[in-house]
């Protein structure tokens, strides 16, 4: 899928693979990935800096976790983060439906001859 796609919705998807619990940089791309059936494959140097920019806006948390002897960050949603998933989700619910109602009209548009 071209990068273009996810433009403008990263922050919703990041947002949503958060929702069930804290995870680290490459645990998130692969959520990413298995969620949309492999459609979707973001890279290191998308998200990192999205996730930075997510928390300095208070929507994410991060603390760093030890896995053996490995450190990583782990992120996690805040109230805040929450909420604009939510609001992602509405956004995202009537922007499909728009779109979808010019690809796929299931009844001609009054003054169209069919």
């Amino acid at each position: 899928m071209k990068a273009d796609a996810v433009r403008g919705h990263l922050d919703g998807l990041l947002l949503a693979v958060l929702e069930q619990g804290p995870l680290h940089g490459y645990a998130i791309i692969a959520a990413v990935q298995q969620r949309s059936g492999g459609v979707l494959e973001l890279r290191t140097g998308t998200i990192y800096p999205a996730l930075q920019r997510l928390e300095r806006l208070g929507l994410l948390s991060s603390s760093w976790q030890s896995s053996g002897e490995r450190r990583r960050r782990c992120y996690e949603l805040t109230d805040a983060g929450r909420q604009t998933l939510a609001g992602e989700r509405t956004a995202w619910s009537e922007f499909t439906a728009a779109i979808g109602s010019v690809l796929n009209p299931t009844t001609p548009p009054p003054g169209l001859a069919t």
